[in-house]
């Protein structure tokens, strides 16, 4: 089992970083929004399976509109100054989920369904864009998708930290209610991998001409990125582990043999996409 999961596992994240890294504008855009697209919709089917309805297709167009938006903004260089078509973005879809219910003439549940579509696109759409800004939301930097990178290497060997130490030396549960399988011995590997891999990631990816320069980042700064990266990702983790659980399914998808599915194998980066983000903008790069 952990040699499939870390195989197929490798060769997913693997396919979807080679995309980000020689993928040319536009391109890069749909191989993020493609990924996105596939996470909502296993997400929407998780919701299906737990009962709650949504609307699916309207939930799936909304995330395309919030990563082109996202696009627009960060390209025209006006991200900082209050993500002016986001923001827009954001009035229509709400303002278009609760309209697409005034031709429902036997639901319900209506408030459900709003609840339902728009969680399809704050859980998964949303964090899924901060890869668009980590690409391209630096002024200095026309391309910054070694950032991308990064994110995607250190989580995974988290990950791949966690689910070895904690299937070899597991004992103690860390949150039996949500994910019998995890343990305190698993988060506390990711989280020593993470402090501990993070300067190594960064150190070899700066050895490039890609690597943005504009970013400056030492030793202390990134083994503390990486503990909290890895943080993140445990809570990411057991969020969707949160929500399998609700919906009574093992997997969120039958895409991936030994994985299950996209929102599987992307749970953890989908928060740390933003923290990741967030701690450079406002605390790396602005030098403080």
């Amino acid at each position: 089992m952990f040699r499939s999961r870390l195989v197929d596992g490798s060769l997913l994240i693997a396919g979807f970083v080679a995309a980000v890294l020689w993928a040319h504008g536009w391109v890069a855009l749909a191989v993020i929004g493609l990924a996105t697209g596939m996470v909502q919709w296993e997400l929407y089917r998780l919701l299906d399976r737990a009962g709650i309805p949504n609307f699916r297709i309207l939930g799936l167009a909304s995330g395309q509109i919030v990563l082109w938006a996202t696009w627009v903004d960060v390209t025209r260089g006006i991200s900082s100054a209050g993500d002016v078509w986001v923001v827009h973005a954001w009035f229509f879809i709400m303002f278009a989920v609760l309209v697409r219910q005034f031709w429902q003439k036997n639901n319900p549940r209506p408030l459900e369904t709003v609840a339902g579509t728009w969680m399809g696109v704050l859980y998964a759409a949303w964090p899924m864009s901060y890869l668009v800004r980590l690409l391209l939301g630096w002024e200095a930097e026309p391309d910054s998708r070694l950032l991308i990178v990064y994110l995607v290497a250190l989580i995974k060997l988290c990950d791949t930290a966690a689910y070895f130490v904690g299937c070899t030396w597991g004992r103690h549960k860390l949150f039996p209610r949500i994910s019998p399988a995890k343990s305190w011995e698993g988060a506390a590997a990711a989280v020593i991998a993470g402090g501990g891999l993070s300067p190594i990631v960064i150190s070899l990816l700066r050895q490039t001409s890609m690597w943005p320069g504009g970013i400056h980042i030492s030793v202390p700064e990134a083994a503390a990125m990486g503990v909290g990266l890895a943080i993140v990702g445990i809570v990411g983790d057991l969020a969707e582990s949160l929500l399998k659980r609700a919906a009574e399914v093992k997997d969120s998808g039958l895409w991936l043999k030994g994985l299950g599915g996209w929102l599987d194998v992307l749970d953890s980066i989908l928060p740390a996409a933003p923290v990741l983000y967030i701690w450079l903008r406002y605390w790396i790069a602005s030098g403080t």
